[in-house]
């Protein structure tokens, strides 16, 4: 595992933007080339619930780093469980992992999810680059489509295995955008598509959060017997509000990531 909590997040981020190609134009475009700092609020990361891989074996990489637990989440409709990690230092990244419940699903998702998870070795998860070693497994194209009329989630994963889910921007951060609707509306004044699930803009002053999220770039994918372009990962952009003690609020609201998970819908 990594010692080094920059060198991590790097390392995630390299893999992130080689499958996001919108991530680095979107840096462009909020300023980075001119000197604008763009701070990451959080990463996502998703995996299975079954061990060796399970959202435990994921948060120890960041636990050892010195990130402590913080919230847990529940999305019953889309068969998801949620925690969020932080860390003592205000500046760090904070960490939203989700785990699909295996067995909540059908007996014929369990079975090929089972199959992913067994060619999984408990040494390959504790390794330095696991979190953004991508898929340990072979996988056809018409599996990932039945996976995906069931769950989009673990055709997701099946197709893209370890790597960050999504970036956030920090809105708290920026010096030229304050609003949630202005990051939205520059982005959509350069051809992006903002998740429009339940909303454009997710949460309220009152959640103490409000977030949006671009939809996931596409982007080919080799599959056992062909390469096709499916959805990859999207960019997110969070605004966090001040909780009475005057420290930003620094968990996640329910409802909203439940609307985020959709920014890799693949639209079947």
């Amino acid at each position: 595992m990594h010692t080094d909590r920059n060198t991590l997040f790097e390392q995630l981020w390299q893999s992130y933007q080689a499958v996001t190609p919108s991530a680095v134009e979107i840096h462009r475009i909020l300023g980075a080339e001119e000197g604008h700092a763009i701070v990451n609020d959080h990463i996502a990361l998703r995996t299975f619930n079954l061990p060796p891989v399970g959202l435990e074996a994921l948060a120890e990489h960041f636990l050892a780093l010195g990130y402590r637990q913080g919230g847990e989440y529940h999305f019953k409709t889309k068969k998801l469980y949620a925690r969020h990690y932080e860390h003592p230092d205000p500046e760090a990244p904070k960490v939203f992992i989700s785990e699909l419940l295996v067995e909540q699903c059908s007996p014929a998702l369990q079975a090929v999810v089972k199959n992913l998870v067994a060619q999984v070795s408990p040494e390959n998860v504790t390794a330095d680059d696991f979190l953004y070693s991508g898929r340990h497994w072979g996988m056809d194209y018409q599996t990932y489509r039945e996976l995906l009329e069931e769950s989009e989630y673990a055709a997701w994963m099946a197709a893209w295995g370890y790597r960050a889910n999504h970036f956030t921007v920090s809105i708290n951060h920026l010096d030229h955008f304050q609003t949630v609707e202005q990051i939205n509306q520059l982005l959509k004044d350069n051809g992006y598509t903002v998740n429009a699930s339940g909303g454009e803009v997710k949460g309220s002053p009152a959640d103490l959060l409000e977030q949006s999220s671009t939809m996931a770039d596409r982007v080919p994918v080799r599959f056992s017997d062909r390469e096709e372009a499916i959805p990859s990962c999207f960019y997110e952009f969070a605004l966090r509000y001040p909780e009475p003690d005057g420290t930003l609020y620094s968990g996640f609201v329910a409802a909203s990531a439940d609307k985020i998970f959709e920014s890799t819908n693949a639209g079947m």
